[in-house]
């Protein structure tokens, strides 16, 4: 009885299930059908929804009848025919990045037209531009009709390619052309002969911005003719079964200065990448092996491939521009995508031929490093002519290597610019960094330096990088080279950065920049002004970290790096005791008396409290990581402490400390002489985070924007990422007649002989006369007397022991010349 009981309501459970599983399917193909039958274009929610059902179906429902063929076409036919009306509806948040690819591209072309590399109306092709959103979309940025001579959108799919003409139809283009075409068999050349699209035109003048078409004049002009400018592919690459053809195809359709831009999906082992040295970075290319199963098991669903041989085929077949990995966040969801922009991979080859042993090791280039980037913008047709005995710079050696296997150049020779040197980014003596700079502001007085120093044209000068602004300060003087030279990368990608935004952008923007340390639109000015004058490594490293550091919402630019442990514990500790206000009265004290009662009633008893000072400050972590201040650097602060111990007045707390001492020896000399409000941009910076239009760096005069925005102001700089050591090495004798290595020398340690050795190789390098600047925490530094003994003549300039403020910084005890006397034999 109770089995029958049980069989009874199981059977009437099962039929209710039955039943509700029939009406949701019943509701199901009612709505898919009535989405299917309606032809009138609708808005609002109603649209959305019936669009993202029919997406749904299309992709993840509707049986794909084209397998049977095996034709491509018919495969894409089959997944786009009933979705083509709704694609570019659903896809806006999916397919990311694509905007950003164009105005990439479209910063480029700008670019090359400006420098006549492209001497005509561009010529874009578009493959797998499918419903024209792309070429519509490129409005953001350029005017289309008239920037471009001919566009030509290539796409398989004849349902695509029918919503593009109705599309261009629409917005009345008349250069815009709509190939229902296969893109491993595309030619240019077919289409220009049949509609005689590219009469000749007389050239552009050199200061016209107009973009009148003309023919390149060099021997292969009547090939040019046919070749495209600009070749696109956004969300495409992954859906062509056959990449390899497709991909040589497109090698052979690029012009000679024309550029290649990609988005789209990809998953990737970072074991497949990490001896490459070809790939313009790998911030956040590595995907999980979660990541990397899932999404290539979801995305095979629609014939979307996200295996990494399409990616790794097209860095091989292509030098890279830039390139960056981002994550397209959807519904909770991390899809990887990429952006990577690229050109012919023989444009950064220089001509073998012309590099014999005289023109490599002439002596007019001083630096290695210089004579390998010195010819950047020739080609390289054999080897033959170059061999190791030939190279000096790591520059060369990497080129040999990379084409003796046929593979692409680092980014760095394919760069607009020279600026930055090559580097192998994944060595661990650069990765050590993480993605961290420590300087976000330089904390040296760059102008003791120019009065100190009295640069002339005639100087050549080495210098560390730190935040970039001393070096700023010495293009002002025009000396004929610079070195920048940091082993911290993220220091260099800093530089560049400024170096970007003087040549790309007007004052306000700059100001906004690094005067306020906030801007709204970063990420659209380094999409489209900034990235032409970036190499690919530092372009990747800002369109990770730039949108953040610079937001208004946020602490702002200065609040970024290591230096901004210090200034946020001095904002939270104020803040704390209900000081906040103290920060902004100390900063806008209008005479020295007022400066030095507020410093005295409020901000000092903080700064140099002794429990403060024995738990945080002193503490060699933080020393180092908020300051910059090595183990060896802090012996050097402690020894002259303990030194002046030996006098008739000792502290006796126990709290003391050299570090304390040394503080105190800092700032009160500073408060006391210089008013903060108007004198000393670097303590201002501290207390408001940002520098005030009446106060701020040299840099950031708008005299110094005017000198800094004119073409081929930094032409003269080169930014080199690695050890002083290691740069001075592959100089040549009597190169250098500056060296500023700021307080570098005090980390060295004592017992080594390493300190030795690089003032040994200083002699070598500099010129009789040549100088070394030093900056001290020592008031006499150890390696003084080695100076003396390898041949230098030393002179202290300043020391707290003759005068308390020895500059607006005061954060060296001293501060040394050590002058080269005369050659050895």
């Amino acid at each position: 009885m109770e089995f029958q009981l049980l069989s009874m309501v199981f059977q009437d459970q099962l039929l209710r299930v039955s039943l509700a599983g029939a009406a949701a399917l019943f509701v199901a193909m009612f709505v898919i059908y009535w989405v299917l039958s309606t032809a009138k274009e609708e808005s609002g929610v109603i649209a959305n929804i019936k669009n993202m059902l029919l997406f749904i179906y299309s992709c993840f429902l509707k049986p794909h009848s084209g397998d049977n063929s095996r034709n491509q076409q018919d495969a894409l036919e089959s997944f786009y025919g009933t979705q083509a009306s709704v694609y570019d509806a659903t896809r806006t948040r999916l397919l990311s990045g694509r905007e950003d690819m164009l105005g990439l591209v479209a910063s480029q072309l700008e670019y090359k037209i400006k420098f006549r590399k492209i001497k005509r109306k561009p010529i874009w092709v578009d493959v797998g531009g499918g419903t024209g959103y792309n070429i519509e979309k490129m409005a953001q940025f350029v005017d289309v009709p008239s920037f471009f001579e001919a566009v030509y959108l290539v796409d398989l799919s004849p349902s695509l390619c029918k919503v593009a003409v109705q599309r261009f139809e629409r917005l009345g283009w008349k250069n815009i052309k709509v190939m229902c075409q296969d893109a491993r068999c595309f030619r240019l050349e077919n289409f220009v002969k049949q509609t005689e699209m590219l009469p000749s035109l007389p050239p552009m003048s050199p200061t016209s911005t107009s973009r009148t078409s003309s023919r390149p004049t060099s021997p292969n002009s009547e090939t040019e003719r046919y070749n495209a400018d600009l070749i696109t592919l956004s969300y495409s690459l992954s859906m062509i079964p056959d990449f390899h053809c497709a991909i040589d195809n497109m090698s052979e359709v690029l012009s000679s200065h024309g550029i290649i831009g990609v988005a789209d999906f990809y998953v990737q082992n970072q074991s497949d990448f990490i001896s490459r040295n070809y790939l313009g970075g790998s911030i956040d290319r590595h995907c999980m092996w979660i990541s990397r199963v899932f999404w290539r098991t979801w995305f095979e669903i629609d014939r979307v491939n996200l295996d990494a041989a399409r990616r790794d085929y097209l860095e091989y077949r292509f030098g890279t521009i830039h390139n960056t990995n981002s994550r397209c966040r959807l519904l909770g969801f991390r899809i990887p995508y990429y952006i990577w922009i690229g050109c012919r991979k023989n444009s950064g080859y220089f001509d073998a031929k012309q590099a014999t042993e005289s023109t490599v090791l002439s002596p007019t280039t001083s630096s290695p490093f210089i004579k390998a980037l010195d010819l950047h913008n020739r080609n390289i047709t054999s080897l033959n002519a170059l061999t190791f005995n030939d190279v000096e710079s790591k520059a060369y050696e990497c080129a040999v290597v990379n084409m003796s296997a046929s593979l692409p150049l680092p980014p760095s020779w394919y760069q607009n610019h020279r600026w930055r040197v090559y580097y192998d980014d994944q060595l661990e003596k650069h990765r050590q960094f993480g993605d961290e700079y420590i300087y976000a502001f330089t904390w040296e007085d760059v102008n003791e330096d120019l009065r100190i120093l009295n640069i002339n044209s005639e100087d050549e000068i080495l210098a560390i990088t730190s935040a970039g602004d001393n070096i700023l300060g010495y293009v002002l003087e025009n000396p004929k080279r610079i070195h920048a030279v940091d082993l911290n990368p993220n220091q260099n990608h800093l530089l560049e950065l400024k170096l970007a935004a003087f040549t790309a952008l007007p004052y306000r923007d700059v100001w906004r920049l690094f005067g306020k340390g906030k801007h709204q639109n970063f990420r659209k000015l380094l999409v489209t002004k900034l990235a032409p004058h970036l190499s690919s490594l530092a372009f990747q490293y800002w369109m990770h970290q730039g949108p953040d550091a610079f937001d208004e919402k946020n602490g702002g630019f200065y609040h970024t790096g290591g230096s901004r442990h210090a200034l946020i514990l001095l904002a939270r500790i104020c803040k704390i005791l209900g000081l906040s206000g103290e920060l902004e009265k100390l900063a806008t004290a209008s005479t020295l008396e007022d400066q030095v009662r507020l410093w005295k009633r409020g901000l000092r008893r903080i700064l140099l409290n002794r429990v403060l000072n024995y738990a945080i400050i002193s503490s060699e972590k933080w020393l180092w990581k908020a300051l910059g201040v090595p183990r060896n650097q802090r012996a050097i602060i402690d020894q002259d402490f303990l030194a002046r111990q030996q006098g008739p007045n000792p502290v006796s707390s126990s709290l003391d400390s050299g570090v304390r001492q040394y503080l105190i020896e800092t700032f009160d000399p500073v408060i006391e002489t210089t008013l903060l409000s108007s004198e000393n941009p670097y303590y201002l910076l501290t207390l408001l985070s940002r520098y005030t239009r009446t106060c701020h760096p040299l840099y950031l005069t708008p005299k110094a924007h005017i000198q800094y925005s004119q073409a081929g102001a930094f032409d003269n700089l080169r930014i080199h990422t690695d050890e002083i050591s290691e740069v001075l090495n592959r100089m040549g004798d009597d190169s250098l007649t500056i060296a500023v290595v700021m307080d570098s020398m005090d980390w060295f340690d004592p017992h080594s002989n390493d300190a030795r050795e690089q003032i040994r190789t200083f002699y070598r390098v500099l010129k009789v006369g040549g100088r070394v600047m030093i900056r001290s925490a020592g008031i006499e530094p150890w390696y003084a007397q080695i100076f003396e003994s390898e041949g230098f003549q030393a002179t202290r300039i300043g020391s707290r022991s003759e005068n308390p403020c020895v500059d607006r910084v005061n954060m060296y005890a001293s501060t040394w010349l050590f002058t080269k006397e005369e050659t050895k034999p």
